[in-house]
């Protein structure tokens, strides 16, 4: 590796999941400031919620300083093929069009989402052997193997001529992982014994005493649980951990039980999964139309919506909306997750429609079903341990996670440990880690098929007209600007007691229009504030109100 010239600088760049846990985008430049060349590591989404982002599906970072500098990104290297990784290649890779390096699980996804975007055809994902090697620019990247609750989870050694950043991605400790490898230790010591300047790393569970624990203890309470059970059994777990999928599938053979697949996501996975070479003994499925003619103790449903998603499979089962899959009393849906924050409210509106229909709901709250996927404070110290770095960045974590990282690492003598807020460019060499530049950072919203700024204010239009309604009016002008018929009025989402106040204010104010004196401006205005009024003093609530008119 070529010696660093007096003018580089090695730096971090987050553009998402500093300060909230997915959108996971990180960048790292070297170089003087007007010739640095740039890898970007992850390019991930964040689920949007109809409570504060009402009709917006994802958001993704705004990413618009790198696309400036587009010729200087060398490439995006995937570290796994979690949404809050991949979620936002299909959108945001043609404004960086560079390679894209995964090892081979996480490509088969990623070539899927390129797929739907009509991407196919001009980009191919670069596959990336487990424990591989990169040569890009002065970037040499190593591929560590480690454990998540996905195959093929990999953290990165990014060397560089000013020193080596280990960047985790998502991980856990797991000696038992079920499926695929083991952490590479050995690896993770060597690269501490030669030096570690940072360790950018998965703050998700940096409040958590202890160890997150192992699949292989969460298959033998899974399978045990199983057996108790004796009418139809739905199990909902994130699609993504395959593991899981595994473990439940055997649990369901063991017990006498056929499988069936239910949701486009959990086919999609477990095809992944076969292509990469993963769950070759995983047992045969039945069609859910088949399941139907199965007495209800020879049948476990794998179902997608643990999260209490309102379009996946067990929300519609709960509703019985379901065209093949209903449930009721003496059968029970095992929810095999946690409970990501922000779905509290859906998740137990989901247990409490599937309780209507006398359905037994478990989960993590009463049985042991569950294993986290990230580190607790036990194996994030031992980490620190392995790789003894400068410098700890925490991400991936809200900024009580990260603060809370920060300061654990403080306690195992990490000299630096720093905080950063996405766009907060960080200097990690030469010299003490210091914060030297501020660039654009946000959110833009994936609203249908049109990415939308997160400013631009739509998301709290929404808010307003859900809280209270829409009066939306019409006002016909002749050729001597005095009204030429009555006003159009359309009242959306407010009691119908409020609207004869509206329509009275709506005709007082037009009746107090003067055309020498007002003009179109003001004429909109004191209708519109005419109609809000009688609104706020006949209900307590101030309707959005919108005004236009038209001349005949």
């Amino acid at each position: 590796m070529a010696s660093p010239r007096a003018s580089d600088e090695l730096v971090l760049l987050p553009l998402g999941g500093a300060g909230e846990i997915g959108m996971n985008f990180n960048a790292y430049g070297f170089g003087p400031e007007d010739e640095r060349k740039w890898i970007v590591v992850d390019c991930g989404v964040l689920f949007g919620r109809e409570t504060t982002t009402p009709g917006v599906d994802v958001m993704m970072p705004d990413i618009r300083y790198l696309a400036e500098r587009k010729d200087d990104v060398l490439a995006i290297v995937l570290t796994h093929a979690h949404e809050d990784h991949i979620g936002a290649i299909g959108h945001l890779w043609p404004m960086l069009r560079c390679p894209l390096y995964a090892t081979p699980f996480t490509a088969v996804l990623i070539e899927g989402k390129l797929e739907e975007a009509g991407l196919a055809d001009r980009v191919r994902v670069k596959r990336v052997p487990l424990g591989g090697h990169l040569d890009l620019g002065p970037f040499s990247i190593d591929f560590i193997s480690i454990t998540h609750s996905i195959p093929e989870p990999n953290a990165l050694s990014i060397r560089t001529p000013l020193g080596t950043v280990v960047h985790t991605g998502d991980w856990k400790i797991d000696p038992e992982p079920l499926l695929g490898e083991t952490t590479d230790i050995n690896a993770l010591e060597k690269l501490g014994d030669e030096g570690v300047l940072a360790l950018v790393c998965d703050s998700t569970n940096a409040l958590v005493a202890g160890e997150s624990g192992s699949e292989a203890t969460v298959r033998k309470s899974l399978t045990d649980l199983i057996g108790t059970l004796k009418g139809r059994v739905a199990v909902t777990a994130f699609a993504s951990n395959v593991a899981r999928l595994e473990t439940v599938a055997r649990a369901a053979r063991i017990h006498g039980r056929e499988i069936a697949l239910v949701g486009r996501s959990m086919h999609k996975l477990i095809d992944a999964a076969r292509e990469a070479g993963y769950l070759g003994g995983f047992p045969r499925t039945i069609d859910e139309e088949d399941a139907m003619s199965l007495p209800a103790r020879r049948i476990l449903y794998l179902c997608t919506g643990s999260q209490g998603e309102p379009r996946a499979a067990l929300a519609r089962i709960a509703t019985g909306d379901h065209q093949h899959v209903s449930l009721g009393p003496g059968d029970a849906v095992i929810f095999s997750s946690r409970i990501i924050p922000g779905n509290e409210l859906a998740i137990f509106e989901l247990h409490n429609k599937l309780a209507g229909l006398g359905v037994e709901v478990l989960s993590a709250e009463d049985h042991f079903v569950h294993v986290s996927g990230h580190p607790a404070r036990e194996e994030l110290a031992q980490m620190y341990r392995w790789t003894r770095p400068k410098i700890a960045v925490p991400v991936h974590g809200e900024l009580r996670h990260m603060s809370e990282h920060a300061r654990l690492a403080k306690s195992l003598q990490v000299p630096e440990a720093v905080v950063l807020a996405n766009g907060q460019m960080l200097r990690l060499a030469p010299g003490p880690a210091e914060i030297v530049d501020e660039t654009p950072a946000g959110r833009v919203h994936l609203d249908g098929r049109v990415l939308v700024e997160e400013g631009a204010g739509i998301a709290h239009a929404r808010r307003a007209m859900a809280f209270a309604g829409l009066i939306a009016i019409t006002i016909v002008l002749d050729g001597k600007e005095r009204a030429a018929t009555e006003p159009a009025i359309l009242i959306e989402g407010i009691p119908l007691p409020v609207h004869d106040a509206v329509r009275r204010a709506v005709d007082e104010a037009l009746g107090r229009h003067n055309p020498k004196r007002d003009d179109e401006g003001d004429l909109k205005e004191n209708v519109r504030r005419a109609a809000r009024r009688a609104a706020s003093d006949a209900w307590g609530k101030k309707p959005v109100t919108r005004v236009e008119v038209v001349r005949i």
